[in-house]
């Protein structure tokens, strides 16, 4: 073995074999793959080895066509081909108009990374797969690219090529410990000896937690038993004179694929069972779990009523084996959180479909620090300190169940709940409170009227409109309190602090005490990477000078490993999380003043306090931190309470708004209402695939302040200027809003993707933020929009359609 080199990939299964094979492409040959076996000894030799082009977002789909696309090379390769089933062909069923209304936005959304699916009727799924029945069948969606491949001949081949470029490959090699440097080197010991790499990749599959130990984290991925069987020969496929398409049924929670003349059919039985929970044993390998048919008859019984065929023949062999998930099904890949130099590419649930495409990005963040699109789907940093084990198998063994049916929008699934709360989440729940989830954490959505009130899920606005209306109209008519749980703050401290953050930021950083402001992180590209607000905390008796740090809840993990990876030996600069310490207490709208007032000492107006301060002060007899500035575009202040005095500020809060008429609004509300004042979100508006130009955001960068990260690079990027750019449309239907992905047409031509939408009830239009081609980004200009398979038209506008100049929020 060598003894150094670049990048160790530990795991031969198609995760790391993927891995290695795109570091080889993008231009690193000094990397090393370890299996403790022979390759593909994991969970990819009993893969059903399905290759979809269907995915929830378009990250998803852009790594699954790049995998499909690898997939026929390898395929097609004189040296070492691959047995590749392409083009066969899929159908997902569906049962409802709910489900078919998905699948029409899911083609809407595949259509802006160049795929084509097809929304077809029960009939002419029937045509094309003739062995189903059409019995409570209202249709598919078909993906015309989908087929099926040979799991351990892909493995190989990508093994093959990258050995051929100057990988090596060490199988038997089993991977004993991890020791990292104050460089941040590594050592990975083996049973063969060590080998010092500068970076290291968990990719082991079910045996992910046992070397995530060796680095001393826990990353929440857990296993299922997954069954399938193959069938003897069915007449009727051999006589059907081309392959059966491949079939995903989430009416009765089975596939099926052609697998020579029968068919190979698998099971997503709701009597489901976990595995490996209490450890795994080191002899299994190349193995199975034993085979259980009993526990899956109830599907069974779905898929005979669906395909008769099967009643009539014979199971040559069954297949029980361990597959992967993570806590909301989509796989972990990219930086581990709190570590450096050191990736994972793990929970791939589908991994030998998509492994291809995950291999890829991954390579990408590793050479370059940055994929081509943006990953935030994907990356291990999207899940925080709740991400336990137990958790994690019950989202699991949900996702497991929910297998073929897609989330609808505000649909929140109840497995894992609550995962985080503060004292006023049950308070709130018996104000009649219903709750979303955000990073785990329980947040109020809207408040509903009466206990057994439950919207529909749909894509078109549901029955909490009116309900989301009422609240907008008080808070902007009088008052409203609001809880947001969760919000990322870090305290900076330190003398070196502006001079950090002023590096770190394309604009200016605000040095004077007492004042707040906005500002982005650029990535090493010019990218957006983060957007803060910076709060300048003089001296007092709750601490020393310092800076607050606030971002979105998500953004925990991702923002302290961006800042703490660029702070320098010689700054005088320490950053501590108060993420879980402190709450905030929104209070919004024009009278928002007079109930601060009534409730907190000192003078609170205009003029002493006006919009982008903070102070220090009680709210009743909670300590508070309050910061005057508004996402919802009234008059508001953000108070930000330690957990431990919530419940107090509240209460004294909610006296003083007595006399106000003070309400209650939820998350619901804060959407519709930051849509009319076009400010974006962090990860729907906000992604690494852009940069601040095309954003929007101009007003925010300071080219001539000085250097900061990323700065040539977005010197550049101007220079050749925008790709796309980012509008606000008004869409002419009130029936349903513009959701994520969907894409705008101008002809038959993509011209621009949707990244967020919702209805502006106090300017009464139908909003929608996206990302157009520039040519189409003058007010005025009008595209259609593909909503739901449904061409609408859409009109560029001015942004901030509300209160443009900003007249209400500065009281």
């Amino acid at each position: 073995m060598k003894s150094r080199t670049k990048v160790v990939v530990i795991g031969g299964g198609i995760a790391g074999c993927s891995t290695l094979y795109h570091l080889v492409q993008e231009g690193w040959s000094d990397v090393v793959l370890i299996e403790r076996d022979e390759l593909t000894s994991g969970t990819t030799w009993h893969s059903a080895a399905q290759v979809t082009n269907f995915g929830m977002n378009q990250t998803m789909v852009g790594l699954k066509s790049h995998s499909i696309a690898l997939y026929k090379k390898l395929r097609d390769d004189p040296d070492y081909p691959v047995g590749y089933h392409h083009g066969d062909g899929g159908i997902r069923l569906a049962n409802t108009e709910a489900q078919m209304q998905g699948y029409r936005h899911f083609a809407s959304m595949a259509r802006g990374m160049g795929v084509e699916f097809e929304v077809i009727d029960a009939e002419e799924c029937a045509r094309r797969h003739p062995l189903i029945s059409t019995d409570n069948l209202l249709g598919g969606l078909w993906d015309g690219e989908d087929g099926d491949i040979d799991p351990a001949q892909l493995c190989q081949a990508l093994a093959f090529h990258a050995r051929k470029a100057g990988a090596e490959v060490y199988r038997s090699t089993d991977v004993t410990g991890l020791t990292q440097h104050g460089d941040d080197t590594w050592t990975v010991h083996t049973d063969n000896g060590d080998i010092d790499a500068d970076i290291v990749v968990n990719a082991c599959g079910y045996r992910v937690n046992e070397v995530g130990a060796m680095m001393g984290v826990h990353h929440p991925v857990a296993s299922m038993e997954h069954q399938y069987f193959v069938t003897d020969d069915i007449p009727a496929i051999a006589e059907a004179g081309h392959r059966m398409p491949l079939l995903r049924c989430p009416i009765s929670d089975y596939y099926s694929r052609q697998e020579k003349d029968g068919l190979l059919v698998g099971f997503y039985e709701q009597d489901c069972k976990t595995w490996g929970m209490d450890g795994i044993s080191p002899a299994f390998s190349n193995d199975l779990c034993p085979d259980d048919l009993d526990r899956v008859m109830d599907v069974l019984e779905g898929a005979f009523a669906r395909m008769p065929a099967l009643t009539e023949v014979g199971i040559k062999r069954i297949v029980n084996g361990p597959i992967t998930y993570t806590i909301d099904g989509a796989p972990l890949v990219g930086p581990i959180p709190g570590k450096r130099n050191a990736f994972c590419i793990i929970g791939l649930r589908a991994g030998v479909g998509e492994g291809g495409g995950h291999g890829w990005l991954l390579a990408q963040q590793i050479v370059h620090g940055e994929a081509c699109y943006d990953t935030w789907c994907l990356d291990p940093r999207r899940f925080t300190g709740h991400a336990n084990v137990e958790l994690t198998a019950l989202k699991a063994i949900e996702d497991y169940q929910n297998e073929f049916r897609f989330h609808f929008p505000h649909e929140h699934r109840p497995a894992g709940r609550p995962a985080k709360t503060t004292p006023l989440t049950p308070v709130l729940a018996a104000e009649g409170a219903e709750f979303t989830v955000v990073n785990g954490w329980e947040r109020v959505d809207y408040f509903k009227h009466s206990p057994d009130f439950h919207p529909s899920l749909t894509f078109d606005f549901d029955e909490t409109f009116d309900i989301v209306a009422a609240e907008v109209a008080a808070v902007q008519s009088g008052v409203g309190l609001c809880e947001v749980n969760g919000f990322n703050r870090f305290e900076i401290t330190g003398a070196d602090r502006h001079v950090f953050l002023d590096r770190m930021c394309c604009g200016t950083v605000t040095r004077r005490q007492g004042r707040v402001g906005l500002g982005y992180l650029l990535n090493h590209h010019g990218m957006l990477r983060s957007e803060a607000t910076f709060a300048n905390l003089p001296a007092s008796d709750r601490g020393p000078d310092r800076l607050w740090y606030g971002s979105a809840a998500a953004a925990e993990y991702h923002d302290m490993d961006w800042l703490t990876a660029h702070l320098r030996d010689d700054e005088d600069v320490q950053i501590r999380s108060l993420t879980n310490d402190q709450t905030i207490l929104v209070l919004a709208g024009p009278t928002a003043r007079d109930v601060l007032s009534a409730c907190a000492r000192g003078d609170w107006s205009a003029e002493t306090f006006p919009w982008l301060s903070v102070r220090e002060a009680f709210i009743g007899l909670a300590p508070a931190t309050i910061m005057a500035v508004s996402f919802s575009g009234e008059l508001a202040y953000e108070i930000h309470v330690p957990n431990a005095s919530l419940y107090a500020a509240y209460l004294a809060l909610r006296e003083a708004g007595q006399a106000h008429g003070m309400t209650l609004f939820g998350a619901r509300s804060v959407e519709s209402m930051r849509m009319e004042k076009g400010f974006l979100h962090w990860k729907a508006d906000i992604l690494t695939e852009f940069d601040p130009f095309e954003t929007g955001l101009s007003r925010f960068v300071k080219l001539d302040k000085g250097d900061f990260v990323g700065r040539d690079a977005l010197l550049a990027q101007k220079e050749a200027g925008p790709r796309k750019q980012l509008v606000t449309l008004h869409i002419g239907t009130d029936h349903a809003p513009a959701h994520g992905g969907a894409s705008l047409m101008q002809g038959a031509q993509v011209v621009g993707t949707i990244t967020s939408g919702d209805w502006g009830h106090r300017v009464g239009l139908n909003l929608t933020y996206a990302f157009v081609d520039p040519e189409m980004a003058t007010e005025g200009t009008t595209m259609d929009l593909d909503l739901c398979g449904e061409m609408v038209k859409a009109r560029v506008i001015a942004p901030s359609p509300y209160d443009p100049d900003f007249s209400k929020v500065r009281g």
